[in-house]
């Protein structure tokens, strides 16, 4: 039994919206997860004739990057979220500060994703790591900087307290992003979703989890300058 080829065409596998940045305020992303290598490629060319757009391609493993960097030789892949920026470097940034807090060095490929989106979307960003519930004063000494913050997205798994901690420490919303690290009971992120969507603390948005992506986005959207937001 033969297999069905891969469309070659733009036209038969993808409608790329280019406008949605003018629509929106904010650029398309490309999920590469469930594509198959042929399909990115002809995406990647396809992106790669509107350069002043900005696309990211999440979800990208080694082997899928390596295609589309076949077709975008300039793009800039980070290997631990699993995201590619193209063009390479990222818009100059304004609006609000975007603090993204790992709980756990396990939670840090999610918690880059939503770095380096709120970073490509245009926010002034900065990373705290490893500075989860189990010690909390390693939280308490990053107070300075979580103050500054206009939004704080912060990424956690097994009992997803910290969002409710940090919630209850700075004025800035918080975006709660749970994680699927942790052992069994934690039902691959189910346990720190609930645990967070049942945040004590108000000002806490929650997103789906390990959607570092989302988290990132809305982070950004909070975060952007006022009179991009009217």
């Amino acid at each position: 039994m033969g297999e069905w080829a891969d469309h070659a065409n733009l036209d038969d596998i993808a409608t790329l919206d280019f406008q949605r940045s003018g629509r929106r305020g904010y650029p398309e992303a490309v999920f590469c997860e469930g594509k198959t290598p042929e399909q990115l490629a002809v995406i990647a060319k396809a992106v790669g004739s509107h350069p002043e757009v900005v696309t990211l391609f999440t979800r990208a493993d080694p082997s899928r990057a390596a295609t589309i960097v076949e077709q975008l030789p300039d793009a800039a892949y980070d290997v631990t979220a699993r995201l590619l920026a193209w063009p390479p470097t990222p818009p100059e940034a304004s609006g609000g500060l975007v603090v993204v807090v790992s709980a756990g060095t396990s939670d840090l490929p999610v918690a880059r994703e939503a770095l380096l989106t709120a970073r490509y979307l245009g926010r002034q960003t900065e990373l705290v790591v490893d500075v989860g519930v189990a010690g909390l004063h390693r939280v308490l000494a990053r107070l300075d900087l979580l103050r500054q913050a206009r939004v704080v997205v912060v990424a956690a798994g097994m009992d997803g307290a910290l969002p409710s901690v940090v919630a209850g420490l700075v004025r800035a919303p918080v975006v709660a992003l749970p994680t699927s690290v942790g052992y069994g009971a934690a039902f691959s992120g189910l346990a720190p979703l609930l645990a967070m969507l049942n945040a004590c603390a108000p000002g806490v948005a929650v997103v789906n989890i390990d959607n570092g992506y989302g988290a990132g986005h809305l982070a950004a959207q909070i975060a952007a300058p006022e009179e991009t937001t009217r």
